[in-house]
């Protein structure tokens, strides 16, 4: 967060495109887990915008340990999503370039999310509605996991 402060610090409210990763982590039963944000109450799925000189798959290791206590290793990116635009309630506006993977648990050991981050942390169905989202973008990442998994039977 400290590298997003710097650059605020710098440009105020103009619009920035900000890169990020996100990740989906299905139980056993196919059922996916989000995070209840923090700072808006809303629903998502872990996520969050790269540290300088990370990657896609380092940021999205990081941010699901930070927001969902569990360490995790991508592997299979479902998507690239950058055609979503979000105003932050502060006035801060972005274009979210978003790397989204489905993720498995590499760690049977979990961690207490950040409390400034999640409030909680809960699994949801793929075959019932979807809880309120944070923004498109995890819309878009729910209907993109409910088609990945219903066309493949081996996840």
């Amino acid at each position: 967060m400290a590298y997003i402060k710097e650059i605020r610090d710098l440009v105020g409210h103009r619009p920035l495109i900000m890169t990020s990763a996100s990740g989906a982590l299905l139980d056993q039963q196919g059922a996916v887990l989000l995070q209840e944000r923090a700072d808006t109450g809303d629903w998502g799925f872990p996520d969050g915008y790269m540290e300088f000189g990370e990657s896609f798959e380092q940021t999205v290791k990081r941010e699901f340990k930070e927001d969902a206590g569990i360490e995790i290793v991508p592997v299979n990116r479902l998507a690239i999503l950058d055609q979503d635009f979000y105003t932050y309630p502060n006035g801060d506006r972005v274009q979210p370039i978003n790397a989204f993977y489905l993720v498995e648990e590499t760690s049977a050991k979990h961690y207490q999310p950040k409390v400034t981050e999640t409030t909680t942390t809960k699994y949801f169905s793929l075959d019932e509605e979807p809880p309120r989202f944070f923004n498109g973008q995890h819309e878009q990442m729910w209907q993109i996991l409910k088609d990945f998994t219903h066309n493949r039977k081996d996840i």
